[in-house]
């Protein structure tokens, strides 16, 4: 299993955007929505601010891998179910790293209960 370097995990859990896009049937990758990524150790999240039905959203749990890109650094991951993971802690990373630089009602479209279900861990793999 792919692990991220440190580097990688400091760029992109830094960055303040991250685009997104998921792996079609036919192996190419859908158009790239830009979107927050979080910190949480050594592990990356994303939330779907939007439900989900939002399309990326759906189309990451549908189809469960992509590609990522931020601050230079791009990789193929698989989009895990994080329901594992800390909720609480998920929504403080977002809390410490948006909250000084967006509205409070923007951040509060990805904490709290209602998108802890939509909670996707970033996973790298190998092409």
């Amino acid at each position: 299993m792919d692990t991220w370097s440190d580097d990688e995990l400091d760029r992109i859990g830094t960055a303040e955007e991250l685009r997104i896009s998921s792996r079609r049937s036919d192996g190419s990758f859908s158009k790239p929505i830009t979107i927050w990524v979080v910190r949480v150790g050594d592990d990356l999240f994303v939330r779907s601010a939007y439900g989900a039905d939002n399309p990326w959203f759906a189309n990451a749990r549908r189809r469960g891998a992509g590609r990522i890109s931020a601050v230079g650094v791009e990789r193929t991951v698989a989009f895990e179910d994080a329901s594992d993971a800390s909720a609480e802690a998920i929504d403080a990373a977002y809390h410490a790293k948006y909250d000084p630089v967006s509205s409070p009602r923007i951040v509060a479209t990805v904490v709290g209960e209602r998108v802890h279900p939509l909670t996707i861990r970033l996973v790298p793999r190998s092409e």
